[in-house]
């Protein structure tokens, strides 16, 4: 990863990440292989959740798993070995059971390459049921969204 970026909007949070192409990410053409974005989106949630102050294992240690619940990914461009991405990921609203993130992948000429949404929901390590979102994570979203 190269570099970090959080932008703050009204209503939304955006955070933003780069990440260079391996080679081993990429197919006999010398593109992305399709199924290494979710990947790619991953990183970009994670390094996200870092932004605020939090972690995947600190919500694990308090009890809290966050399975994927769904995805949907756009190919727009091929991206390539070496190249480096922007990623951005976007929360456009406080999650309760679930958060959802949006995603826009660009390449190093600043074209959108791909497009990706993902929902996770919150559940509780002990019972495997769904609960709220922590108030934790609330409490540092919270700071990042401002009232209309």
């Amino acid at each position: 990863m190269e570099k970090n970026l959080i932008i703050e909007q009204s209503v939304m949070y955006t955070f933003e990440t780069s990440l260079r192409v391996r080679y081993g990410e990429t197919d006999q053409m010398g593109y992305v292989y399709y199924g290494n974005y979710p990947l790619y989106y991953e990183v970009g949630r994670t390094e996200m959740l870092r932004s605020v102050g939090l972690t995947y294992r600190a919500m694990e240690e308090a009890g809290i798993l966050m399975p994927v619940h769904s995805l949907s990914i756009k190919y727009i461009e091929p991206a390539r070995y070496d190249d480096l991405l922007r990623l951005r990921v976007i929360i456009k609203e406080l999650p309760m059971a679930k958060i959802h993130f949006f995603y826009e992948i660009y390449n190093e000429q600043d074209k959108l390459v791909n497009t990706g949404e993902t929902v996770l929901v919150f559940v509780d390590a002990k019972t495997r049921r769904p609960r709220r979102a922590p108030e934790m994570l609330m409490n540092e979203l919270k700071k990042h969204f401002q009232e209309e």
